[in-house]
């Protein structure tokens, strides 16, 4: 009787890991096709997907090529691109003369981090313009006003990184207060 049990879960298994796998490809298509929609290359999006559902966060080229179906070519210059904005990093895969593709820890906060980056060097050319322009033209005046908003962004987006961290701290002294 615990044979058959055994045989029957390991059955269930079986038959749930190409059901999960298929769902994760799903995923992985919607996901790469709204940060297309959002700008990203398409290519790019997929190999960006594909790493973040991964669960080591980080695969080879092979892998990916596997995965999603596409040529080394192709997994490269989306590696190229993920790279150039900063997304993913590459490590040697010991023993091996292999790469793996990694996401950074930290993805998201990162990301913002840099964006609040460029909207200070956005915010700084916009007052610089508004004064060269001349502050007492509608030019002026517009491109100051987009130098404020640059501001405002910049300021609300520090304070929802800051209080991201303060949330993710208190989470972590919750866990290991718990344990």
């Amino acid at each position: 009787m615990t044979d058959r049990i055994e045989d029957r879960d390991r059955d269930h298994d079986r038959d749930a890991a190409p059901q999960a796998d298929a769902e994760s490809a799903r995923f992985v298509e919607r996901f790469a096709s709204e940060l297309t929609q959002a700008g990203m290359q398409r290519m790019a999006s997929r190999v960006f997907a594909a790493l973040l559902v991964s669960e080591e966060g980080a695969m080879t080229s092979a892998e990916l090529s596997e995965r999603l179906r596409i040529s080394p070519a192709a997994v490269s210059g989306a590696i190229r691109y993920l790279s150039q904005v900063d997304l993913v990093g590459r490590e040697h895969v010991p023993g091996s003369r292999r790469d793996r593709y990694v996401l950074h820890n930290h993805i998201w906060y990162e990301s913002f981090m840099r964006r609040d980056q460029l909207l200070t060097r956005w915010g700084t050319m916009m007052r610089d313009g508004a004064q060269i322009i001349g502050p007492d033209t509608a030019a002026g005046r517009r491109v100051a006003e987009t130098a404020e908003f640059f501001d405002f962004l910049h300021d609300e987006l520090m304070s929802i990184l800051d209080r991201w961290q303060a949330k993710k701290e208190a989470q972590r002294t919750a866990a290991t207060g718990a344990e």
